[in-house]
């Protein structure tokens, strides 16, 4: 992975926290929209980790993908994630 390691991780280990949180609200029997509010920040912030793993793809695997059959299957791999992405 060429992506900043130890930001990647730090986010990581932040969504895992978060999700530990919800758990616990789970158990506390939370209010739901409070859950659902914790849910939607975890989702966001590992989009957001998701951005920086694919762009720090395209700048070093892709880039260095040279042209022709590597540089196809490439793209066609992003095309599936960002299709992956919008959904």
């Amino acid at each position: 992975m060429k992506a900043d390691k130890t930001k990647v991780k730090r986010q990581i280990a932040i969504a895992k926290g978060q999700l530990e949180g919800i758990s616990k609200m789970i158990d506390e029997d939370a209010y739901c929209i409070e859950i659902s509010n914790q849910l939607l920040a975890t989702i966001a912030l590992l989009k957001r980790v998701n951005n920086i793993v694919v762009s720090a793809h395209l700048q070093h695997c892709v880039r260095s993908a040279g042209s022709g059959e590597e540089l196809e299957e490439k793209l066609k791999e992003i095309e599936m994630t960002l299709e992956r992405m919008s959904h």
